[in-house]
């Protein structure tokens, strides 16, 4: 597959958020692009606003010619999350196309570019987004596939003339074995995905042929603590080659001092809270410095950084009510954002509405989600948002929230969601996961903002 003859794209998946970039991308050089998805959401509807055809019906008469024809022009794309039944891939592949993962096209797009990669179970979205923002506010240039929404450029795709690429690597199903890296970064390798991999060692040796794919005369950035080899160790608030040190709130707003062998950069603005973000923009900091991007742009690219969406995003911020969406779906990330609001709010009651994501991982760490939210004021818990998975005998939202050690706890379906915080006006609400919660958020911030 040559990617420089490409002149129509169909992606099947399209609405995904690995997905879109790449139907962006492609959009974007002046290819014909077109998709398929399940249902129609604010991303596939931007999508269509973009010049781009999606449909939501799984039937091939719905898919226009020009994607029908294999040859060298022609190109489909389609993610593991889909189904392997599903009409429309089936009837690709008896026209004899030849289909490609996400993942592939990824590394067919990055072969012949300086590739900087960001993996790991959590944290990879938003130390990616950072380091793309280092490398265009700063005019070095980058072009980036996210796996989220930048509030800074209202999009999961950079485009730049730029040799370098950013790209968030996966490591459901693997995905991040298609990449080559420059440099590559490892933020986190907790348990996670167990119905691909099995167990946790089987994870980390995914992540260890991932970092083994780098480059000869490339370089590791790894948290300090994984059991991985790396070039540069890094950490917050515990010493490493490069490390965040006193780390503290002033007027609301997270500051450190980053620290490394060559010096020290004191009181660094990070324009997102939580110390979790901190380390993520010590990783971010440690490319740049590879990249040999002075320092004082540096600073000032972190301290313009807003975020991605639904990771630690405000919806609501007044006097009266605080409300915060994010994106976290396993304990260790739901760990680190509780703890970055309360760090926040201290004195406010907190209360959060959390959707499993997944039967299977709600089963591997129901102990681990129910130590986590037993740290919350009030519990709203959805059901169990399935995605690709049927459902599995005995795990389901009663199942867990049996095992959370707080009085003021109950299942909720959305509406009734909508019901508790109209009635209750919550101080200090958060939503939480990684399915279709997204959907409460805007009716969520219209009942706290009605005075």
């Amino acid at each position: 597959m040559n990617i420089d003859n490409i002149r129509q794209v169909y992606l099947i998946g399209i609405g995904g958020i690995g997905m879109s970039a790449l139907a962006r991308y492609f959009r974007h050089l002046g290819c014909l692009v077109g998709g398929y998805d399940k249902t129609e959401t604010a991303l596939t509807k931007q999508l269509v606003s973009e010049g781009i055809s999606v449909t939501y019906t799984d039937d091939f008469t719905s898919v226009d010619d020009s994607f029908q024809i294999a040859d060298e022009h022609t190109l489909i794309i389609y993610t593991p999350a889909v189904p392997a039944e599903l009409h429309i891939l089936d009837q690709f592949q008896q026209l004899g196309h030849t289909l490609f993962k996400r993942s592939q096209v990824l590394g067919l797009i990055s072969q012949n570019r300086f590739t900087i990669a960001v993996a790991g179970t959590h944290g990879k979205t938003t130390t990616s987004t950072l380091v793309a923002h280092i490398l265009t506010d700063s005019g070095y240039g980058c072009s980036a596939f996210l796996g989220g929404i930048s509030t800074n450029y209202a999009s999961n795709v950079l485009f730049s003339n730029s040799e370098v690429v950013v790209v968030e690597a996966d490591e459901y199903d693997r995905s991040f074995l298609t990449l080559y890296p420059d440099i590559a970064v490892v933020t986190s390798a907790d348990a996670d995905h167990l119905d691909i991999y099995g167990d946790k060692s089987q994870l980390h040796e995914s992540f260890a042929l991932f970092l083994n794919q780098l480059h000869t005369d490339g370089t590791s950035v790894v948290k300090e603590g994984l059991p991985f080899n790396g070039n540069i160790r890094y950490a917050a608030g515990i010493p490493a080659d490069v490390y965040a040190d006193r780390i503290h709130i002033k007027n609301g707003e997270f500051f450190f001092d980053y620290v490394w062998q060559g010096g020290k950069l004191t009181d660094v603005h990070l324009g997102v809270p939580g110390k979790h973000n901190v380390e993520n923009a010590v990783a971010a900091i440690a490319v740049a410095q590879q990249l040999k991007i002075p320092e004082a742009k540096i600073v000032k690219a972190l301290s313009s950084f807003s975020g991605v969406k639904r990771r630690f995003e405000y919806i609501v911020k007044t006097d009266r009510a605080i409300y915060i969406d994010d994106y976290a779906h396993h304990p260790e990330e739901l760990r680190a954002f509780l703890s970055a609001v309360r760090q926040l709010y201290p004195k406010r009651k907190l209360t959060v509405v959390f959707q499993p994501h997944l039967y299977s991982r709600t089963r591997d760490f129901v102990d681990g989600f129910a130590e986590v939210l037993a740290n919350v004021d009030t519990l709203l818990l959805m059901n169990i948002y399935p995605a690709r998975e049927l459902p599995i005998k005995g795990v389901d939202s009663k199942m867990l929230l049996e095992r959370i050690n707080v009085a003021d706890k109950h299942i909720a379906t959305p509406d009734q969601v909508k019901e508790y915080v109209r009635q209750h006006r919550p101080e200090l609400l958060v939503t939480v996961g990684a399915g279709d919660i997204d959907l409460l958020v805007e009716p969520l911030k219209v009942i706290l903002e009605d005075v």
